[in-house]
């Protein structure tokens, strides 16, 4: 996906954050693809960042189910290979309704069809709704077609549900409301190397993007595409109180892979959560507990093989 390439043609287009590119934006996903098939119109998403909270908030540490990277890979996964980021300042959030419309829109993204939520206000202050929205459409010739509050309301999932449940390492509920596997995206980097000493080596993600959300800590079980082949394993998100560690790191177990991963970049996806991270009394009891985490690990793969 080439984000904000346009090259004039005409567009549908749907706007919005899209963090987590869940179940309920899937179905606004699939009616704007159904009807820009129909009509002969681009598929575009109109999204922004930073966050509009972490600018016109105090808010400004909320963190993302998605990096921009995820949500232009899941965006093109679903059919849209035409995803613009609007980035979002001060400036930004004072155009009027009407320069939004005509200087965006319309003249940037040449929007001929609109779909949008019936609670959806844009422009300075939030000021306008979607009425505005389709008397500008009569004055630059588009059309609005509005998702209803009972299309919203069939999928009882938003965003907000997504990062409460991955804060409370509920892994299962937030993939539930995603439809796909939650993911962490990173390069693997050099670690202390202990996993190794003990017949665990780990491979420790570096995650640059600090906006990106973290799960709570503990251990889960993952899965990783590397080198076209699929892999499950562990993962410990803490800060390794056992070797009297204190900052907080990601490091992975794979089972059956031996080969180097470092300096590669990989996407783990997390399935299921085993337990809470604690400190045990020494490296052998910790190295017992490893093992009854890989055999219970192992019994859930069972499911995603």
């Amino acid at each position: 996906m080439k984000p904000n390439a346009l090259e004039n043609e005409q567009t549908i287009i749907t706007i919005g954050t899209f963090d987590g590119v869940h179940i309920g934006h899937q179905k606004i996903i699939k009616r704007l693809i159904a009807v820009g098939s129909k009509k002969h119109l681009k598929p575009t998403i109109l999204t922004f960042f930073p966050h509009p909270r972490m600018v016109l908030q105090k808010d400004a540490n909320i963190k993302l189910i998605n990096t921009m990277d995820e949500k232009a890979s899941l965006l093109e996964s679903l059919g849209i290979k035409n995803m613009i980021v609007e980035k979002f300042t001060q400036e930004f959030s004072r155009l009027t309704a009407e320069d939004f419309v005509e200087k965006l829109l319309v003249k940037k993204l040449n929007a001929k069809y609109i779909i949008i939520g019936y609670d959806h206000h844009f422009g300075r202050n939030r000021s306008a709704n979607i009425d505005n929205l389709i008397d500008f459409g009569k004055t630059y010739n588009f059309e609005v077609e509005e998702i209803t509050a009972q299309d919203i309301n069939d999928v009882a999932v938003s965003s907000t549900k997504i990062r409460n449940a991955l804060n409370e390492g509920d892994i299962k509920t937030a993939n539930t409301y995603l439809g796909y596997n939650f993911m962490l995206t990173g390069t693997v980097v050099k670690g202390k190397g202990i996993g190794k000493t003990i017949n665990y080596p780990t491979a420790n993600l570096e995650i640059t993007e600090t906006y990106k959300l973290i799960p709570k800590q503990g251990v889960y079980v993952i899965k990783s595409i590397i080198e076209g082949k699929t892999v499950f394993g562990m993962m410990n998100i803490g800060t390794n109180p056992t070797v009297d560690g204190t900052s907080q790191t990601i490091e992975t177990h794979f089972f059956n892979w031996d080969v180097s991963l470092y300096n590669k970049t990989l996407k783990i996806e997390l399935l299921d959560r085993l337990r809470d991270e604690q400190k045990f009394e020494s490296i052998e009891v910790l190295k017992t507990q490893l093992k009854k985490d890989q055999n219970k690990a192992l019994l859930i793969i069972k499911n995603y093989d």
